[in-house]
């Protein structure tokens, strides 16, 4: 057995923060992510940096690779004066393998994985026919090489993993990086799990209105014509049902790799890691993409499980998706470069702090910034200079007191100190990671 643990790196697509049985909702299936929960350290309150494209997966797949912020990660392209993470882990001794979806450059691909499998290299597509490629030590990747895999995505993805694992007889510690295309649409979950949630019995979220109420900037995205305007409940519960389904699904698979772990004597000595790259709102707040800053599209699963990892235990502190470089790093005895701007959850699992930052900070193109502290956030939206769309608007949630984001206190005379207040902060963070829109004011509207 290797003196470093194995890592079982797994990122969803699409995948909400609170659409998982263990961290209370009532309908949604999903028994293999509870149990790591059981078994791990969750932390309820991770968030993404947001995006300044709409295919907000690629922003924060790169900052999970490079734990950077929005605006020095890159995004296709990575930034190539920054370490990245399966690089780092690999150059520590550990075997690299990937399967699934990558959304960023193929010489950074090349560069941190010394073996792969049904390697999709795009965004989305039709799941049960995904072009894929099998792994070329050269990096090349052409074109021709390219076939259409024959099983629905997740199952795909989670054969070439646990066949991994299965004939894996090194002495070195592995790193396997498992990355799915689910839940996002084309949402189209396979067997059983296609009927297994019936619309009307699937509630319509506290948040539910059948349109956003103002120009966002974004309402007619691709994400957001997926549904009729306006929406309906029974359009949305069925768009949520479809939603579970893919989630079980994919819990299933996830189950499977576990299973394997087990099997083969490997799942004592593997730090396990659950996330996503981002949330949906899937009928919330009028919308059904994730190209805005509410919490239902911009916090994430998170979740920790295997040795020196803390069992059954929950964490509020505020982290971001992109702590999760250092906190493996931390975890493994590696050393974090000096690039990271992320940190190490590990102080958090122990107790050793109750925090690790004060304020969380995230962008949308040039058309949203929020900043928060965990029980208030505030909202600034813009006029997009580039399309003409958007709104001047000002949102100030107060999150303990309403965590659906329904009842805006911006304009409240009580609250005008707190709205200054989180305006400095939102600055102070647009000034450190150097937002291109850092000397557009953000108050006065």
């Amino acid at each position: 057995m290797p003196s470093q643990p194995n890592i079982l790196f797994m990122i969803a697509d699409d995948h909400r923060w609170d659409a998982i049985a263990g961290y209370g909702d009532p309908t949604v299936k999903t028994p293999t992510m509870d149990s790591l929960m059981e078994r791990g350290t969750t932390f309820r309150e991770t968030h993404i940096m947001g995006s300044l494209v709409g295919a907000v997966c690629v922003p924060s797949r790169a900052a999970v690779l490079t734990s950077a912020n929005l605006f020095r990660s890159g995004g296709n392209q990575l930034n190539q004066d920054l370490a990245v993470w399966p690089q780092v882990m690999r150059e520590a001794g550990y075997r690299t393998f990937f399967s699934g979806k990558w959304h960023n450059d193929r010489q950074t691909f090349a560069n941190s994985f010394d073996d792969a499998a049904t390697i999709f290299f795009g965004g989305m597509g039709n799941q049960y026919k995904v072009p894929i490629f099998d792994f070329d030590p050269t990096g090349a990747y052409p074109k021709d090489d390219r076939y259409i895999g024959d099983k629905f995505s997740t199952t795909l993805f989670t054969d070439s993993a646990v066949d991994f694992i299965e004939n894996y007889d090194q002495t070195d510690p592995f790193f396997v990086y498992l990355s799915f295309t689910s839940p996002h649409d084309p949402r189209t979950p396979p067997g059983e799990y296609a009927t297994m949630y019936k619309p009307e019995d699937v509630p319509v979220p506290e948040n539910f209105v059948a349109e956003h109420p103002f120009d966002n900037g974004e309402m007619r995205i691709r994400d957001e014509v997926l549904a009729p305007f306006p929406r309906t409940p029974e359009i949305v519960q069925q768009h949520i049902a479809d939603y579970y389904g893919m989630i079980t699904s994919q819990d299933a698979e996830m189950g499977r790799v576990i299973q394997t772990l087990e099997a083969k004597g490997h799942l004592n000595n593997t730090i396990v890691i659950y996330t996503a790259d981002h949330g949906l709102a899937v009928g919330q707040h009028g919308l059904l993409g994730k190209q805005n800053l509410y919490s239902h599209s911009i916090r994430v699963p998170s979740i920790f499980a295997g040795p020196g990892i803390p069992e059954g235990q929950t964490v509020d502190a505020l982290t971001y998706l992109y702590d999760v470089f250092p906190t493996v790093c931390d975890l493994t005895n590696v050393d974090i470069p000096d690039t990271v701007e992320g940190s190490s959850l590990v102080p958090l699992m122990e107790g050793c702090v109750d925090k690790v930052r004060d304020t969380v900070f995230a962008a949308y193109k040039d058309i949203h910034r929020t900043v928060s502290d965990g029980r208030w956030k505030l909202i600034r939206y813009y006029v997009s200079e580039e399309t003409g769309k958007g709104t001047n608007y000002l949102q100030l949630f107060d999150l303990e007191n309403d965590p659906w984001e329904t009842n805006n206190l911006a304009e409240q005379p009580e609250h005008a100190e707190r709205v200054k207040s989180l305006a400095t902060e939102l600055k102070r963070w647009q000034t450190e990671t150097d937002d291109f829109m850092k000397d557009t004011p953000i108050l006065p509207l």
